[in-house]
């Protein structure tokens, strides 16, 4: 039996065979549990536990043990925001030399048409990538996110907010003394009572997230300068090292016996608007650790074209193919149902030191 490229169970596996865009927030904060946190339904659980810190209790011989109870957690049924970036292939795209194509190329109409759909899958995969990667920043920054579904007219949009704690204000933000400037001295005390908010919670506190703008205040800080030029006592390093998509380790800070990375993170991206930002706030810092968080994707369901019946698909992209014989076009569509979530209480401790 013949293979059909156009199949969507072909193209799942086609898809899930491209290389996958490097996404330095979602990839390091965010990581995904194939077996765990891809569902087969809509809606995924969101889960996530206060850290602790509780001794094990002494007991007596004759007492045999004490019953100690599980950590409550906060658990909720959400469904992801459903995202489906869109694009349509004509008979006039398979007449052209494709990018990248030999200026003289012997491939015919229906040869083009597969590889531009691989083509074509692959940017709107990352596309989907740039989303999460601005998800995960905004989990970040503000322990929520706010996503904004378009239906028909494309300048209307229905917002849905989550949050990842109860009340009116976000209870991971910090407040330092002062700007992180050349004349500031308070940076490593400001560090160590971040660090603290996550330790006194049994949460780790390894490495500090921040805009360009921030890393170059802390290398240019003059307290910093001089704390790093005493030979004989191991406050930190200044060891810039290239880290993937965008981020580099500029520094090792020691607050107070705790070692923490600068990470800087100059990564843009365009948003709906059109407007080039980036991704951590100018004048932001975030004190975290990697896997603080994860990344579950919900079922896709669509009808096909094949037989005109609802299919619901398992994965982070589920590609759908369509076909209009009467004008002449075929639509490879690439949806994804991603939630970027916590798996602690508040695991992000965000600052505005600029």
């Amino acid at each position: 039996m013949a293979l059909n490229f156009l199949d969507t169970h072909t193209l799942l596996i086609a898809v899930e065979g491209l290389d996958k865009p490097a996404s330095f927030l979602r990839d390091r904060y965010f990581p995904t549990n194939a077996a765990t946190d891809i569902f087969a339904t809509t809606d995924v659980l969101v889960e996530y536990r206060d850290g602790t810190k509780r001794l094990a209790p002494f007991v007596a011989p004759r007492k045999g043990g004490v019953t100690i109870l599980r950590n409550g957690y906060t658990m909720e049924r959400y469904e992801p925001p459903f995202i489906a970036p869109r694009r349509m292939l004509t008979y006039d795209d398979l007449r052209q030399r494709g990018f990248g194509e030999a200026l003289m190329t012997n491939l015919t109409p229906a040869q083009r048409q597969n590889m531009m759909l691989l083509s074509d899958a692959e940017q709107l995969s990352n596309m989907i990538a740039r989303r999460e990667e601005a998800m995960a920043a905004e989990v970040m920054q503000t322990n929520g996110c706010v996503m904004k579904h378009i239906a028909d007219d494309k300048d209307v949009s229905d917002d849905k907010e989550i949050r990842f704690y109860t009340g009116d204000t976000n209870p991971a933000v910090y407040t330092p003394s002062g700007n992180w400037d050349a004349a500031y001295t308070g940076i490593i005390a400001d560090l160590t009572a971040m660090a603290r908010l996550l330790t006194s919670r049994g949460l780790p506190a390894t490495e500090l997230v921040v805009a360009p703008d921030v890393a170059d205040a802390i290398i240019g800080n003059t307290a910093i300068q001089k704390l790093l030029d005493i030979g004989n006592y191991s406050l930190g390093r200044v060891e810039p090292e290239a880290l993937p998509a965008g981020a580099t380790r500029v520094a090792r800070l020691n607050a107070n016996g705790r070692m923490i990375d600068i990470i800087s993170y100059d990564e843009t991206y365009t948003d709906d608007e059109g407007n080039v930002k980036q991704y951590i706030t100018a004048g932001t810092a975030i004190l975290t650790a990697p896997a603080a968080g994860r990344t579950a994707y919900g079922a896709v369901t669509q009808v096909e074209q094949s037989d005109g019946n609802f299919h619901t698909y398992a994965g982070m992209r589920v590609p759908k193919y369509l076909s209009s014989a009467e004008g002449n076009t075929r639509t490879l569509t690439l949806s994804s149902r991603p939630l970027l979530m916590p798996n602690n209480k508040n695991p992000f401790i965000v600052a505005k030191v600029l």
